[in-house]
């Protein structure tokens, strides 16, 4: 596995960690992970462009 494949697999990880699913982080909306989402893309595009 290569680095790039590892941090991928770890920021999809946290997205899923980030959904608010306790009764204290519900009102953050989707911030937590709009902003993961976000990461988790721009890494998958320059995954697949050979950037990493």
């Amino acid at each position: 596995m290569s680095v790039g494949t590892i941090l991928l697999i770890i920021l999809i990880l946290m997205l899923l960690g980030a959904i608010p699913a306790w009764p204290h982080s519900r009102g953050w909306g989707y911030a937590p992970s709009g902003i993961l989402g976000t990461v988790v893309l721009i890494l998958l595009i320059l995954l697949l462009m050979g950037r990493i």
